[in-house]
């Protein structure tokens, strides 16, 4: 990859410019060197009489004397420039992220060391020993990231936010989507990383989830489409049966599961995956026709599969019909949700939806 002088960093080519098939990326962040001023020359003085070691001290000009150990050149100084990654660039370091998490917590997957309680995050959720390691993970390489050049601000589900430089781009965190299926080692929990630059759901620029138990990744860049193991991601045809859907998934509160009565008995297939994230990708490829979470949930989970959804073509809103895009995607923003795999099971879905409120 070639290399802009002016920056330090590499040049996207024709060949990388893509995010389809086998578009691996490296970060490609790199730390810029410049020439700059001669820094004064340093020389060994005599020191005090009796002095242990000796004194060091910047000459008073001139060039240093010969033997002085300090060559008349200019010095290469290491600064760090400020500077935006391209979306194609935080796809990669996503990528990066979501492999390191997974082989960092690995072994903690339903193990009591695993789910060990140490705090309350601040998404409000009881931290445990696994939502802590793979946090300090993802933080620890957004950090290198910040100290390399790139400005954003991250907001994780159990630290919060930081401002690593800039108040946008904001990368939203769960380290560990489906945590009460990773503490009871159920392999169906992910990691979730979105780069948005607004506060609403609806102003993600690039998503990306990993399934940790299995490796499988989604990820989305907007306006570019949406990908499946990087290839692009493409929507299983629709399968009519006896039953409206062949699948409906849902994610609920046992008092909540009722509201979604209607779309349930329309349903040949039930799923409950336990993880929001994994959930809405598995909607988006055409693998569960209706996802439906009929309580107020909460909207940051949903950031990075949400935009996936909308490339691949399916469509989203709250159980009511509102636009889930307006939503703000903090800790706080909350709203139920209702998607489908294409706009002619989400028509369908909300009418029932409708129905029962209507009822």
């Amino acid at each position: 990859m070639a290399a802009d002088p002016g920056r330090g960093r590499p040049l996207r080519t024709a060949a990388t410019a893509g995010v389809g098939v086998g578009a691996r990326l490296s970060a490609g962040i790199r730390v810029r060197t410049f020439r700059g001023p001669s820094a004064p020359d340093l020389q060994l003085g005599a020191g005090r009489a009796g002095a242990d070691l000796p004194g060091l001290h910047a000459a008073t000009g001139g060039r240093a004397r010969a033997g002085a150990g300090c060559a008349d050149r200019p010095r290469l100084a290491a600064a760090v420039e400020a500077f935006a990654l391209t979306d194609l660039e935080w796809v990669s370091l996503f990528a990066e992220i979501g492999e390191s998490v997974r082989a960092a917590t690995a072994h903690l997957v339903g193990t009591e060391e695993g789910r060990l309680e140490l705090s309350q995050g601040a998404g409000g959720d009881t931290t445990v020993e696994i939502d802590r390691l793979a946090e300090s993970v993802v933080l620890e390489r957004l950090q290198r990231a910040a100290s390399e050049g790139a400005r954003f601000s991250v907001l994780s589900e159990e630290v919060g936010h930081r401002n690593l430089g800039a108040e946008w781009p904001l990368v939203l965190v769960d380290p560990i989507d489906g945590s009460l299926n990773a503490k009871q080692g159920i392999p169906v929990f992910a990691v979730m990383l979105a780069l948005l630059d607004g506060p609403r759901l609806g102003d993600a620029r690039v998503g990306y989830v990993l399934n940790l138990a299995t490796g499988d990744t989604w990820h989305a860049v907007r306006g570019v489409g949406a990908y499946r193991n990087l290839q692009d991601l493409g929507t299983l045809p629709m399968q009519r049966g006896h039953r409206d859907f062949e699948m409906v998934a849902l994610e609920s509160s046992p008092r909540s599961v009722i509201r979604a009565r209607p779309l349930l008995e329309r349903a040949a297939k039930i799923r409950v995956l336990g993880c929001m994230a994994l959930s809405i990708v598995h909607t988006a490829t055409g693998g569960v026709d209706v996802f439906c979470a009929p309580f107020k949930a909460r909207a940051f989970d949903m950031a990075a599969s949400l935009l996936i959804l909308r490339e691949a073509g399916g469509m989203a809103s709250d159980c009511d019909g509102a636009d889930v895009y307006a939503v703000t995607a903090g800790l706080e923003g909350r709203t139920s949700l209702l998607c489908a795999s294409d706009v002619a099971y989400h028509t369908q879905a909300l009418a029932l939806m409708r129905g029962a409120l209507a009822g």
